[in-house]
């Protein structure tokens, strides 16, 4: 990769504090950027519209999904922003461009049952020795997941102390998580009861896993910080043995967070706030949620609902 574009992930990774899963797909849309210039024969301080036009048909030509065309077509348009404000390019151009319109699915969320029945899951097999400790571990994730409704991000990056170095941590005395968000902001979202005492229990027996020298909240059998992978694995695990008829993903909690609150409370600013969105359309979407919920009571329920 040029040292031009490696300056601008390093600039997405510090000045823009995103993910390491982000910058892995805007490293690869740069990536195949790199080596469509190159097989033009294009410098890309030099390129124009009608050459990226190009490049964007050969996407289409591998049939790429609308999505992952809009990913590309992202990247690329911010990496000529960024040199545009540097004063390093004329102008950009990838504006003007855009990706066909994908449908927009709903978002994936469990019923207040299965909820309950996966953080019970947890609950049940959690103990203090051996794989009970991993088990009230996986608990208070479970129970963190949807509780708090955090991003997978944010809870493998909470640390078990403050500390000025900290992305994350849980404030025990006001019983709330402090989390580094998406863009580097900063939000506080309540830690419920369920959560609280899942939590008294893991950090209870913590120590036994831990290393000496982790700050992790959260580890694996080795000791270190649990990655966002081990996770998945692990909520997949308990879904299935909690009898869940779908898959079930960190983020499906999230989901389901957010869903069961606006059915609960109707209060989008609030579910907003406490999902750390920056602009509210992007938290209409669980309004859509709870309609089909509202919709499926309904066709259950009305005489003028069922089809004689």
């Amino acid at each position: 990769m040029p040292d031009e574009i490696e300056r601008y992930l390093q600039h997405l990774a510090v000045e823009r504090h995103l993910a390491a899963r982000t910058l892995a797909l805007y490293r690869a849309s740069l990536t195949q950027l790199h080596a469509a210039a190159a097989a033009d024969g294009v410098d890309l301080r030099h390129a124009q519209t009608h050459h990226v036009r190009r490049w964007v048909a050969g996407l289409r030509a591998r049939k790429l999904a609308p999505r992952s065309m809009a990913l590309e077509l992202s990247a690329w348009r911010g990496l000529y922003r960024w040199w545009g404000q540097r004063g390093e390019v004329a102008h950009n151009p990838v504006d003007g461009l855009r990706a066909p319109k994908a449908p927009k699915p709903l978002p994936k969320a469990l019923s207040v049952d299965q909820a309950v029945a996966l953080a019970e899951q947890g609950a049940a097999a959690a103990g203090n020795e051996g794989p009970g400790a991993l088990r009230a571990r996986d608990h208070a994730i479970v129970e963190l997941l949807y509780g708090c409704g955090l991003r997978i991000g944010e809870l493998v990056a909470l640390d078990a102390d403050t500390s000025p170095q900290a992305r994350g941590w849980i404030d025990r005395a006001d019983r709330s998580a402090h989390v580094l968000g998406k863009g580097g902001k900063r939000r506080s979202v309540p830690v419920g009861e369920a959560a609280a005492r899942a939590l008294d229990a893991w950090t209870g027996v913590r120590a036994g896993l831990a290393r000496d020298d982790e700050a992790a909240l959260f580890v694996s059998q080795r000791g270190t910080r649990l990655s966002a992978s081990q996770v998945r694995a692990r909520l997949g695990q308990i879904a299935r043995q909690a009898g869940l008829p779908t898959h079930v993903h960190p983020h499906m909690l999230r989901h389901s967070f957010a869903s069961h609150l606006l059915q609960s409370s109707g209060d989008l600013r609030a579910v907003q706030e406490l999902l750390g969105h920056a602009n509210i359309s992007t938290t209409q979407v669980y309004t859509k949620l709870d309609y089909q919920h509202l919709a499926k009571v309904y066709d259950a329920a009305h005489p003028r609902a069922k089809r004689r």
